[in-house]
């Protein structure tokens, strides 16, 4: 029986949440006409189809396809699986790989054709769509109407009944009186982070209700960012700053700041809520601020400033408020929230290399054990033998297909040279060469891999390169790669303060590696080690304390 699977997907807020059943049941009725079942079913709800890898439930599609879970992908039109022809396009390859076709309600199974003129009207249409968008952004600005979202101080104009939102806006007294102040002080020489504390501790709601964080006053100035610089408080609304484009390697979208000809600047007097003399003074601030910012500790002017990225970067959290712990100082993490909202009591800190120590110290003990050693060149082995065998099944499957495909070739050209053509036999010749070139390539790709053996001195390298792994994640060669797959094992690392623990605080690892150091101490922790419950999400299993209190884990499901 073939076993199919449903993909549906809805991406825009104007679409309501059963879009998704509607579609699924759709393609339901089309499997029962069929005659398969339904083996799954994946979404993705309020989703862009502009790039896969933002879409978890294709993903999964993809990951169950590779693991032969089903044989057919069933969903109501190509443009539900992407709107990005090359993404179409590497999905059929992929599928067409793992021996899983596509099939949609409205055209029914899916070839190569298909993919590229329903993939390409698919990509024109998401262009059409976002060109329309910038269109009427513009006619707003124009107009002096508010084309994006709703700004502090401000409050939308309710439209007429029966109409749509005009973009209108007016000035909200009480907000304007908090942006007044914001100004003042500022230029009176006070930090954005000890403004947000201070109207966080007297219980002043920021933008949306959130609390005040230093980042929202300061902003960030070539982009018009942050309550310091949108200039529509001084009655100047500035549209098409910045160009919004997608990484193709991420699918995020990158801020670029367009050249000032661009910008549409439009004059708003009625939305005015600080005056020019003010505003004057603080962009005078905040380009003294710039330049101080810009000199090294010698008072040099710095021609280029990065951020390091360092092994745990963006994993810390602090355990009291759940915000972020980030760099403070030279080398050393602190909890983000009270440093930019002043609304966390957590006032420990930690030097970078010691949490760093810490964690990789846990897996170094761990992983050291005779018992590990041998498990791990045994499992390796295993694993091994398993791809080359799995391989060499695929390959003997196609290379059967091909035979019988060929042997049909054959049957076909005998008819032809006994004088029998038709359209029937020409549709026939066409399909059975467009198997054999599509078996020929995929045995290609599954190749038989070579033998691979386990280097005889494997157990003692892999006690060596873990014992030194400090030193090897610092080899230049290999340091960013081998960085990025330790913190792609890191969910987070929970820094709680704990008077009784190392540096004043106690850690907890959450992941896979925190699932890897937990089968490690079931296999080979003595008897009388300590444990203790975790500190962590309610329903997680108890941590496991490596020894001198480093660290404590959780593995997780």
């Amino acid at each position: 029986m073939t076993r199919a699977a449903i993909y549906a997907r809805y991406s825009s807020e104007h679409q309501r949440e059963a879009s998704i059943e509607d579609q699924a049941e759709v393609c339901r009725r089309y499997v029962e006409r069929q005659g398969w079942t339904v083996a799954a079913q994946y979404q993705d709800a309020a989703i862009s189809g502009a790039n896969s890898r933002l879409r978890p439930g294709f993903q999964q599609l993809l990951r169950d396809a590779e693991a032969r879970r089903f044989d057919v992908v069933v969903c109501e039109a190509i443009d539900r699986l992407g709107r990005k022809l090359a993404d179409v396009a590497d999905l059929y390859d992929r599928l067409s790989f793992a021996g899983v076709q596509i099939h949609t309600v409205s055209i029914g199974a899916v070839t190569q054709m298909h993919i590229g003129i329903m993939g390409t009207m698919a990509q024109m249409t998401l262009s059409d769509m976002r060109d329309k968008v910038r269109r009427g952004q513009l006619g707003r600005a124009r107009a002096g109407r508010i084309p994006g979202g709703l700004g502090y101080g401000y409050e939308v104009v309710p439209p007429p009944p029966g109409a749509k939102e005009s973009g209108e806006r007016r000035i909200v007294p009480a907000e304007a009186a908090v942006v007044r102040r914001i100004f003042r002080d500022y230029a009176a020489g006070v930090s954005p982070r000890a403004l947000a504390s201070r109207l966080n501790q007297e219980g002043i709601p920021g933008p949306g209700g959130r609390p005040w964080i230093d980042t929202t006053i300061r902003g960030q100035a070539d982009r018009g960012t942050g309550l310091l610089n949108n200039a529509l408080y001084i009655g100047r609304l500035a549209w098409n700053r910045c160009s919004y484009v997608k990484d193709p390697r991420s699918g995020r979208r990158v801020a670029r700041v367009n050249p000032r000809a661009q910008w549409e600047v439009t004059e708003v007097p009625a939305l005015r809520i600080i005056d020019q003399e003010l505003w004057e003074a603080v962009k005078a601030r905040q380009a003294a601020a710039r330049i101080e910012m810009g000199k090294d500790h010698g008072g040099n002017m710095l021609n280029r400033v990065r951020r390091r990225q360092f092994l745990l970067s963006g994993l810390l959290t602090c355990g009291c408020c759940g915000g972020a712990y980030t760099i403070v100082g030279e080398d050393r993490y602190g909890c983000a929230t009270r440093r930019g909202k002043g609304t966390c009591d957590n006032r420990r800190t930690i030097v970078r290399q010691r949490i760093e120590a810490r964690v990789l110290g846990a897996l170094k003990a761990r992983m050291l054990t005779p018992e590990l050693v041998q498990t791990f060149i045994t499992a390796y082995a295993a694993e091994l033998a398993t791809l080359q065998r799995e391989s060499g099944l695929r390959r003997a499957q196609l290379e059967q297909q091909l035979a019988g495909v060929e042997r049909r070739l054959q049957g076909v050209l005998r008819a032809i040279e006994d004088g029998a053509w038709n359209a029937t036999l020409r549709a026939r010749l066409t399909e059975l060469e467009t198997d054999k070139a599509r078996l020929t390539a995929e045995i290609a790709q599954a190749a038989a891999p070579p033998p691979v053996r386990l280097h005889p001195n494997a157990a003692a390298l892999y006690a060596a390169k873990v014992a030194d792994l400090e030193g090897a994640l610092n080899e230049t060669e290999i340091r960013t790669e081998a960085a990025e797959i330790l913190r792609s094992l890191i969910a987070r690392v929970v820094l709680t303060p704990d008077a009784a623990a190392p540096d004043g605080l106690a850690a907890e690892l959450h992941g896979d590696l925190a699932m890897i150091l937990g089968l490690a101490s079931a296999a080979s922790s003595p008897v009388s080690e300590r444990r203790r419950g975790s500190a962590g999400a309610k329903g997680e299993p108890p941590g496991t304390c490596v020894p001198g209190g480093l660290l404590s884990v959780v593995a997780g499901a």
